[in-house]
C-alpha cells in the first residue's frame, strides 16, 4: 500500500496530496478536486466525528475468528464495506489515469474481493457510460448511483442503469448541490417525496437514497418504498458546515432501523473505523477517496491490497471486542456506548 499511495500521488498531481490522515484539511475548498466545499469544515466533520469514538477492549471471550460477512439487499458481502460511487477522474483526479481504467479497477477489484463497487454519474458522459460498461461486463455485479437529473436524463441514465443487469440502483440525492454540475450547465434538483415513490415504484430492483442526514428524511426514504439509504454528506462537498455522519447516524438508524438497509460513509478509512460505525447503527459502510487513491495508484490490484488491509484491520478489531460476526456489534463496544 505504501507504493500504490505514492504512485498515486504523483499522478494525482495535487488534486489528492495523499496525505498520511485523509482529514480534508490539506485540500479544503478544491472542488473541483478531492476536498471538501469552502472551509473544508464538512469534510473534516466527518474525519473528526468518527475520531472521537472510542472502542472497548476486551480479551476473555471465544472470538477467535469472527466472521466478517454480511447479506445485505440480496447481496453477500464478504465484510460490510463498498466502494462509494466516485467517477470524473478527468477534474477531480487531474486525469490521472482514464476514466474506464479507474471505474473496472474499483468494480473488478471489489467483484474479486467478495464485496462490491459503486459508480458514480456526472458531466462529461464517459462517467456513467464507462460506469454501466463495466458493470455490465462483471455480469451485474455493481451498484449504478444516478444524479437527481431532470426526467428526461434521469429516466434515460435509469434505464441504462438497469440494463448493466445490477441488483441495486441508487440515487445520490446529496448532488443535488453539486458547483460542478452547474458550472457546465447541468444543474441538478432536489426530489419531492411523490417524485421519489414514482422513481422507486418505476426500478424493478432494491434501490438506494444517498444523502440522507436527518431521522426524518430516513423516516420519509422508509415511507416513500426506499430499499436503504447511505447517511452521507456527500464528503463534505455540498454544504459546508454540516455535522459528521457518525454524530448523525445512531439517531438516523434509531429511527429506522429493521425497516431498510441503513448505510453510511464519511470519513472512514480503517477497519477500526468500519466496526465503529456499524456500532453506531449503520448496517454497512461506504468508502470514497482512499478508494480512489488505491485505483489510481495500484488499478484492480490496488483495490485488492486496500480490501486486504481492510479485512485484516476489520477482523483483528472484531477480535479485540469481543464480536464473534457482524451480527454481535452493538453500542455496547463503544466507551461510553453502553459497555460494562
Amino acid at each position: 500500500m505504501k507504493d500504490i499511495r505514492k504512485h498515486a500521488r504523483k499522478l494525482m498531481q495535487g488534486t489528492c496530496r495523499v496525505c498520511p490522515a485523509c482529514d480534508g484539511r490539506a485540500c479544503a475548498g478544491e472542488v473541483p478536486g478531492m476536498g471538501g466545499l469552502g472551509s473544508g469544515h464538512s469534510f473534516m466533520a466527518n474525519y473528526n466525528a468518527l475520531a472521537a469514538v472510542r472502542l472497548n477492549m476486551r480479551l476473555i471471550h471465544e472470538a477467535v475468528e469472527p466472521d466478517t460477512s454480511v447479506r445485505l439487499l440480496g447481496l453477500t458481502l464478504s465484510l460490510p464495506v463498498l466502494a462509494a460511487p466516485i467517477g470524473g477522474v478527468s477534474y477531480n483526479m487531474a486525469g490521472a489515469i482514464p476514466e474506464a481504467d479507474y471505474i473496472r479497477s474499483v468494480i473488478d477489484g471489489c467483484k474479486q474481493a467478495g464485496t462490491i463497487g459503486c459508480t458514480g454519474d456526472g458531466v462529461p458522459e464517459p462517467i456513467h457510460q464507462e460506469a454501466f460498461a463495466a458493470i455490465r461486463d462483471a455480469g451485474g455485479h455493481g451498484i449504478p448511483f444516478i444524479k437527481p437529473w431532470e426526467d428526461e436524463e434521469l429516466y434515460r441514465k435509469l434505464e441504462g442503469a438497469v440494463d448493466t443487469g445490477a441488483k441495486v440502483l441508487g440515487m445520490d440525492i446529496d448532488a443535488a448541490g453539486l458547483v460542478t454540475l452547474r458550472k457546465q450547465g447541468r444543474p441538478v434538483s432536489p426530489k419531492t417525496p411523490e417524485k421519489l415513490r414514482e422513481i422507486i415504484e418505476w426500478c424493478p430492483v432494491p434501490f438506494v437514497l444517498k444523502g440522507v442526514m436527518t431521522p426524518d428524511e430516513a423516516k420519509i426514504a422508509r415511507d416513500v418504498g426506499a430499499a436503504g439509504i447511505v447517511v452521507s454528506n456527500h464528503g463534505g462537498r455540498v454544504l459546508d458546515h454540516t455535522p459528521g455522519t457518525a454524530e448523525v447516524l445512531p439517531q438516523i438508524s434509531a429511527a429506522v432501523r429493521g425497516e431498510l438497509t441503513v448505510f453510511v460513509d464519511g470519513g472512514v478509512r480503517t477497519g477500526e473505523d468500519v466496526l465503529k460505525m456499524l456500532a453506531l447503527g449503520a448496517d454497512a459502510v461506504l468508502i470514497g477517496r482512499p478508494f480512489s487513491v488505491a485505483a489510481v495508484g495500484g488499478l484492480a490490484e490496488g483495490v485488492g491490497k486496500y480490501l486486504e488491509q481492510l479485512r485484516l484491520d476489520f477482523t483483528r478489531s472484531l477480535v479485540l471486542t469481543g464480536c464473534r460476526d457482524v451480527a454481535a456489534v452493538g453500542p455496547h463496544i463503544l466507551f461510553n456506548g453502553g459497555g460494562r
